[in-house]
């Protein structure tokens, strides 16, 4: 197979616009995999990939070669790719010389249940696809269920993109092994009332400390608000538990993937 050398080249045009572009990956339901490991995480994972482009000359890695080579024999299209070529689409320095154009993979919140969904984490509306990535491999560590992104049209926030490549890079692996779920707010409080879950939720103005409960009851989903405000009245009063995360310092916050850490491993350290 001849390699990819021009920029203009359809499969590398569109690999430029999948990473560029959250309205080019919503219509395609594509996004690109870029490194060796998340690579073949994806493939572990039995994600479906369309296919994968890899760089010859920028390739050290002798597992991601056995990689290339056993989804080549599998029938998965590999194209060869210039180092400048490839280069040009990386998305950082030092490129590994290897990525993957892979499916997306949504699953809806009436899928999900106290028994195949015992300890979830759900953010509203998130605007930092890293954090988004971030909390994705931590709710991984502490082996929690999957991810809710809920949308909240009433006060105009929605979701950052999960497939942005800032989200995939942070989650190392993790967003191809849990569901990921988009909703309106009200549909999951709706979902979680019905279905018998206890949501968790964190407010500056809680009066209970996270560190007083004694233990998490599952099936329950830790709520977290937005970067911006937080969790609003309304979406306060949908909680059965709202906790604080206290604060010594002049910072009145923390950064959401710091916070969702905290909390999680406070459900891990006490769940029932």
């Amino acid at each position: 197979m001849a390699t990819l050398t021009s920029r203009e080249n359809p499969k590398i045009k569109q690999i430029r616009q999948l990473l560029n572009h959250r309205k080019e990956r919503l219509g395609s339901g594509l996004f690109v995999v870029e490194g060796i490991h998340h690579v073949g995480e994806a493939i572990e994972a039995h994600a479906a990939v369309e296919y994968i482009c890899y760089a010859p000359q920028l390739l050290s890695s002798e597992f991601a070669r056995q990689l290339i080579d056993e989804q080549s024999h599998h029938g998965t299209v590999c194209y060869a790719v210039s180092s400048d070529t490839f280069s040009s689409l990386a998305g950082k320095d030092n490129p590994q010389g290897i990525l993957a154009v892979v499916h997306q993979r949504h699953t809806s919140l009436e899928h999900l249940s106290a028994g195949n969904f015992p300890f979830g984490v759900a953010l509203v509306a998130p605007q930092d696809p890293g954090n988004i990535g971030t909390i994705l491999r931590t709710l991984d560590a502490v082996g929690a269920s999957g991810l809710l992104l809920l949308d909240d049209p009433d006060s105009d926030q929605y979701s950052a993109d999960p497939f942005h490549p800032s989200s995939v890079r942070a989650s190392m692996g993790a967003i191809f092994w849990y569901p990921l779920v988009s909703a309106s707010f009200l549909e999951f409080s709706h979902w979680a009332k019905g279905n018998g879950f206890t949501i968790y939720g964190t407010s500056a103005h809680a009066a209970q400390d996270y560190r007083q409960v004694k233990t998490y009851t599952r099936p329950l989903v830790l709520l977290m608000g937005s970067e911006r405000q937080g969790l609003t009245p309304a979406q306060s009063a949908a909680c059965d538990v709202t906790l604080s995360i206290p604060m010594k310092g002049r910072a009145t916050s923390l950064n959401l993937a710091i916070a969702s850490g905290v909390m999680l491993y406070a459900i891990f350290d006490k769940l029932g």
